[in-house]
């Protein structure tokens, strides 16, 4: 019986994949694409672009292993600095509007750090991850769609969406984007 219980529970998962692949492929191409094009974000990820362009991997991961260390420590410095940002109110304020539609927003550089983002994320790097790899290593019309889960803390099925972003002054793909988008609410 244990089974035939875990072959339906992995069954669901598929199906809902399927179910939503073609409403989360608009919204990638729609919404998402007009709200990584402002213009505040498009200049956050140019300017850490420029700061960023030098560093090798032993400064990402040190980067990324300070963004854990400060995730539950009372001095926030890399923290604060990324959810403080203007790009960072930006995205707060696309998230609030959308009505809990959208469970979290983050924008990445070129090297797949952290510009901006509407909530806190766990780590600083998102470089070696599809989310990442799969849009902006793909080309500026590329639209990565995760597998719709259950949100551990908010018990939502979501998927994350990710795009690139493109400079608009040169069409360069500049970094990328990701959206976790509540599937109950397409």
């Amino acid at each position: 019986m244990a089974g035939i219980t875990l072959a339906l529970t992995l069954a669901v998962p598929a199906q809902a994949d399927d179910e939503f692949t073609a409403p989360l492929t608009a919204l990638a191409n729609g919404d998402i694409k007009a709200f990584a094009s402002d213009p505040a974000l498009v200049a956050a990820i140019l300017a850490q672009n420029a700061v960023t362009a030098s560093y090798d991997q032993a400064k990402i991961d040190a980067l990324d292993a300070q963004w854990k260390a400060e995730v539950g420590a009372a001095s926030k410095p890399l923290i604060d600095a990324t959810l403080g940002n203007v790009a960072s109110q930006y995205l707060k304020g696309v998230q609030d509007a959308a009505a809990g539609k959208y469970t979290e927003i983050f924008a990445m550089d070129a090297k797949g750090l952290n510009v901006a983002q509407s909530t806190l994320t766990s780590d600083y790097w998102q470089g070696d991850e599809d989310k990442f790899t799969k849009s902006f290593g793909a080309g500026a019309d590329a639209v990565n769609l995760g597998d719709v889960e259950q949100d551990e803390s908010t018990q939502v099925f979501q998927s994350q969406v990710s795009v690139p972003i493109s400079d608009p002054a040169t069409g360069a793909v500049i970094g990328a984007i990701t959206v976790g988008v509540d599937v109950s609410a397409l």
